[in-house]
């Protein structure tokens, strides 16, 4: 219940669409039960079932309170008036244009009950999905090395759905159906209170049959959303994979996985469809005993003169009964589908709840500017319990160009990533300007880098977008310039749209070199005072690499730079040089002075050279 009211809280102001939804709900119950109250009335006159003692009393006109009593013989009083003036055949009129009326107003109620909880709907999903949207964008990095981005995937779209689905038969069973119920058997009290009473014995047994139901509905949602999830998953890495899996012919390999997930799929779908309709069927059956019973039981006392209802009273009183079993039955029905929506709510809020591993300290200090030096002092760093970077001593001055070499799985782009504090350390002092990196801002801190990768991070959107990707009110000129530099501006202005030109799904309409000094670009025009490359050339061609080589030293120039590079002829201009091994720095000093050392550089540096 915790998961349904916080969904629906979700769609606030609550106080503001609820007691409207309540409102028309109730009214256009109420006119719709009226509309069969009126039968009693048009069969005790029109047929001369009325007791003469009754006739005569409602012939009065009653003094106004209110009351039921009141509206009761009101409406007998006007009722007769018609019959005495227009006859029996103007009486059917007068009662079939009220029923039209009544019938009227309870569809016209129904309407603005079904636009209100519609609004319900639109603003509990809008506000959930920009929620954890948000909540996804801001977790640490680390977070999705331990999640599929499929099944991530799978609950903005899918469990979204389902709890869309859901919410609006939330509301209906929570106030609509439960409204038909109580007005109904207000009335049934008041006509029958002994054969109400015995009707009311048999619903623990409908609702013993429902609750059992629910709850193994639930378990196979839940996994059945699951197995949903790691099909989206697999889906994705089959589409970001497939040239691997072509060059590797393991499309019979890929194809026989998603075969078994797609069977566990529709064998657990199944186990949750028997249970779904289940539900359906057992409700309806459980509604025709009840019918049955009370005829047997209602009958006896209608027919033994044991009961205050007439025979005109005793059908309406079927006729109110059957109504109740409509909403009983779309409780029943709405189980299977709010059942899904609880467990996709459930899915949805286990991100919601995450708790940011890397977030501003509650006195984080604001910084725009680079004034020192950024300084690793006994840095340890792991990824769980595997080791990564050990006793790190480093000092980066301001203006200086520091490359990192060594080994693959050295530590050399974990190393980096603790700067912009997309990951911790778990010991020592990581300082920029001598301030804790803890202790400064995060958006001030990140602000102060620009990174540029070996895999060019690019957004399906314009070439413009991309270069201008989180600054607000660029200007063309700047964009341009900055391609420019980038060595970007000629091959840009040769696509069709120019500047406006969509590149694809992670600029899939663009060559490598192109997609890298796009980076650069974007890099350039967010001009930052620490500029991050992460063997930003090691994937191009030779032709591409001189290119945006070029960008780089342009980019670096009078600029901290600190690159990661395999290919040791890209940095021997350097001003400093840090080696590192198995997550300890092992060599450092500048191109010269490490070659004369004879040591694990000079090694790296004589393999590339031969």
């Amino acid at each position: 219940m915790n998961t349904i009211w916080r969904l629906l809280s979700y769609s606030r102001p609550l106080n503001f669409y609820l007691p409207q939804y309540f409102i028309y709900t109730f009214l256009g119950v109420l006119f719709g039960l009226l509309n069969l109250t009126l039968l009693k009335p048009l069969f005790d006159i029109i047929f001369d079932q009325i007791d003469p003692v009754a006739l005569e009393a409602y012939s009065s006109s009653p003094d106004f309170s209110f009351t039921l009593d009141y509206f009761i013989h009101a409406f007998y009083y006007y009722f007769i008036q018609v019959t005495e003036h227009f006859g029996k055949y103007g009486s059917l009129l007068f009662v079939c244009f009220v029923i039209i009326f009544s019938n009227l107003l309870a569809n016209f109620f129904r309407y603005f009950s079904l636009v209100i909880s519609g609004v319900i709907r639109a603003k509990t999903i809008k506000n959930l999905r920009q929620d954890f949207f948000r909540k996804v964008s801001n977790l640490h990095i680390g977070f999705f090395s331990s999640e599929r981005k499929g099944d991530i995937m799978s609950r903005i779209s899918n469990d979204v759905q389902e709890i869309e689905n859901s919410i609006t038969l939330v509301i209906e069973v929570a106030f609509r159906d439960p409204a038909a119920i109580i007005l109904s058997f207000v009335y049934l009290f008041w006509r029958s209170p002994s054969l109400t009473l015995f009707t009311l014995l048999m619903i623990p047994i409908a609702s013993a049959i429902i609750t059992i139901i629910a709850r193994k509905l639930r378990k196979t949602s839940k996994a059945t959303q699951e197995s949903l999830g790691r099909i989206v998953n697999q889906t994705d890495e089959m589409i970001s994979g497939l040239r691997i899996i072509k060059a590797f012919n393991a499309a019979n390999f890929i194809n026989l996985q998603f075969k078994k997930e797609t069977l566990n799929y529709a064998k657990t779908y199944l186990s949750y469809l028997k249970k779904r309709e289940l539900a359906s069927p057992m409700s309806e059956f459980v509604g025709v005993v009840f019918v049955a019973s009370i005829l047997v039981y209602g009958g006896y006392l209608v027919l033994n003169q044991q009961s205050n209802m007439d025979a005109s009273g005793f059908i309406t009183y079927i006729i109110i009964f059957s109504q109740v079993l409509n909403p009983a039955k779309s409780i029943s029905k709405a189980v299977a589908t709010i059942q899904r929506g609880i467990v996709a709510g459930e899915r949805i809020f286990t991100i919601i709840d995450t708790k940011p591993v890397i977030e501003n300290s509650p006195n984080a200090v604001r910084i725009d500017t680079f004034n020192e030096k950024i300084e690793f002092r006994n840095v340890y760093f792991s990824y769980g319990e595997n080791p990564v970077l050990k006793n790190i001593n480093l000092t980066i001055p301001k203006g200086a160009t520091i490359a990192l070499v060594g080994p693959s799985g050295g530590g050399k782009s974990s190393l980096v990533d603790l700067i912009p504090r997309f990951y911790d350390i778990q010991s020592g002092n990581l300082t920029l300007d001598n301030l804790e990196i803890k202790d400064i801002d995060l958006n001030s801190l990140r602000s102060l880098m620009g990174i540029v990768t070996q895999e060019s991070i690019l957004f399906n959107d314009t070439i413009f977008n991309n270069i201008a990707f989180g600054l607000e009110n660029v200007n063309e000129k700047d964009v341009e310039q900055a391609a420019r530099i980038a060595n970007a501006h000629d091959f840009i202005m040769q696509t069709k749209h120019g500047y406006q030109t969509n590149i694809g799904e992670r600029g899939s309409k663009l060559s490598g070199g192109q997609r890298q000094r796009i980076s650069i670009a974007r890099a350039i025009l967010n001009n930052p005072a620490i500029l991050i490359l992460d063997e930003a050339t090691s994937a191009l061609d030779s032709e591409s690499e001189k290119s945006v080589q070029d960008a780089l030293d342009y980019l670096m120039n009078d600029r901290t730079s600190i690159v990661i590079a395999h290919r040791l002829s890209t940095i021997q201009k350097a001003d400093h040089i840090v080696v590192l091994k198995e997550g300890e720095i092992v060599e450092e000093g500048n191109h010269d002075t490490l070659i004369l050392k004879n040591g694990l550089y000079k090694k790296l540096s004589e393999m590339q050279s031969f």
